[in-house]
């Protein structure tokens, strides 16, 4: 039996779980929380104080006893408590303090009476009304000291960027950002903005695949274009010191298919050869002699967006040390789909929302693995395994959701 056969055809699940368990978290270093923007947390934040720190009044309106909070009562007022600038003094029976949003509430009150409900006479407060909450928003409310307020693996964005300021952070430690070097084979290929032969195509799926790189965590590194040549192929990857290597093209089995070859001079020992999907049956993964890891995604764009996606944003996220499972979410099918064929497939689809807010899905027609213009219409992924039989519109089916603006 060929070795090989080992590594060949596998499941999408047993070739990422390869792929995974050949991958590390790469360590952590500390930011400044305003470069923090997109970096993923290598330790949990732990609150370092109440949020807010006080008992604070959640109206303008008047601070008063409860037991003075009565329609009809006239209270003597006695100062202000403005928020920076609290009333320090304590509220005694009969007495009101002037309060403003956000402001402590000062000792001996216990709820606040809201503007509307009340008429300042001269230096005093008459209550109209006493009707309704306290209008008090207690210390901790928000955050407690000493509760875990964003765990490790979380990416920061602006929200949680300023619950991390709330909880008394300056600086954070986050992952290393995985650095990912992209190389691009064929000599059909110039990169865009090149003036094109007639018998050459623009490079599409290196600046797709490095703004995936980038949008999921790591920093993408575009290795100079190579053509059909093996030596350049072996010399451009080996002078890359990046965390994972990503060949686009030169996958497959044909007489200038060279990547895989070229590598075997700088040690490479496969860990998955192929894998038994539609499109990227031709994806691999492997280690070189130094340790580096390198990923093969198939030439054809929609093909290297879709193993992308499968194989590439959890390696990623592996290093970051986030979870690395893809999240499947369900949604309605709104078109019948025919039964599948011997391979899992991954259908390039429409993601809308119906009246009522439920997730909807519907495959597009045209599947072809070199239709860019499908892809970038795309909201979802919906897979089918491998035999499935046909479902009718209507089902609820699991579908990948894409990073789309809406």
């Amino acid at each position: 039996m060929n070795p090989l056969d080992t590594l060949r055809n596998l499941s999408v699940l047993d070739a990422r779980a390869r792929m995974l368990d050949a991958t590390a978290f790469l360590g952590q270093e500390p930011v400044p929380l305003g470069a923090g923007l997109g970096r993923t947390l290598a330790q949990a934040l732990i609150a370092k104080r109440d949020q807010p720190p006080f008992d604070a009044s959640a109206m303008d309106g008047w601070a008063v006893r409860r037991a003075d909070a009565v329609s009809g009562a006239r209270l003597k007022i006695v100062g202000e408590s403005a928020a920076g600038h609290p009333f320090v003094d304590r509220i005694e029976p009969g007495q009101t303090v002037r309060i403003s949003t956000g402001a402590p509430i000062p000792d001996g009150a216990e709820r606040v009476i809201i503007q509307e409900e009340a008429v300042r006479e001269g230096e005093e407060l008459s209550i109209k009304a006493a009707n309704g909450s306290d209008h008090i928003r207690p210390r901790g409310g928000d955050l407690a000291a000493g509760t875990i307020v964003l765990s490790s693996g979380e990416r920061l964005d602006p929200w949680r960027l300023a619950l991390a300021a709330a909880a008394g952070y300056e600086t954070v430690a986050v992952a290393r950002r995985p650095s990912v070097a992209i190389l691009v084979n064929g000599e059909e290929l110039a990169r865009p903005g090149q003036t094109l032969q007639p018998w050459q195509i623009s490079d599409s799926a290196g600046p797709g695949l490095g703004g995936l790189i980038e949008s999921w965590g790591g920093a993408p590194v575009r290795l100079p274009q190579v053509g059909d040549d093996s030596a350049a192929i072996t010399g451009a990857i080996a002078g890359t010191t990046a965390d994972l290597i990503v060949t686009i093209g030169g996958a497959s089995v044909g007489d200038h298919d060279l990547v895989k070859p070229a590598l075997v001079r700088l040690g490479l020992r496969l860990r998955v050869e192929t894998i038994n999907v539609r499109p990227g049956k031709p994806t691999w993964f492997g280690l070189l002699g130094d340790g580096r890891r390198v990923l093969g995604l198939p030439g054809n764009p929609a093909s290297a967006f879709v193993c992308a996606q499968l194989f590439l944003r959890p390696l990623i996220l592996a290093m970051l040390g986030a979870e690395p499972l893809p999240y499947l979410e369900a949604a309605v099918l709104q078109a019948d789909l025919e039964a599948n064929g011997p391979r899992e497939t991954w259908l390039r689809a429409e993601f809308t929302r119906g009246e009522a807010g439920h997730a909807q899905v519907r495959a597009f027609e045209q599947q072809d693995s070199s239709l860019i213009g499908v892809f970038a219409k795309a909201g979802a992924l919906l897979p089918r395994a491998a035999s499935a039989p046909k479902l009718q519109a209507g089902t609820v089916v699991p579908i990948l959701r894409l990073d789309r603006p809406t």
